[in-house]
């Protein structure tokens, strides 16, 4: 089936966007870029940037898993 995706991320709940921006800024540092809000992120690795969203969603999950 075909996806009617404009190329847009959309946040599904908004009120979720600071937590998320906070664990990716936190991820960032502990995986050695330091300043990653403000980062070109253009001029970062593909790996140094699916580093980071890795990274989220493994404690994302672990985090849901927990709460089983």
């Amino acid at each position: 089936m075909a996806s009617n995706n404009s190329g847009t991320n959309r946040t599904l709940v908004p009120e979720a966007k600071q937590g998320l921006n906070r664990l990716k800024t936190e991820v960032a540092s502990e995986i050695g870029l330091s300043n990653y809000e403000s980062i070109d992120k253009g001029n970062l690795s593909s790996r140094q940037n699916g580093s980071v969203g890795g990274e989220m969603v493994k404690r994302m999950i672990e985090s849901y898993e927990q709460g089983l």
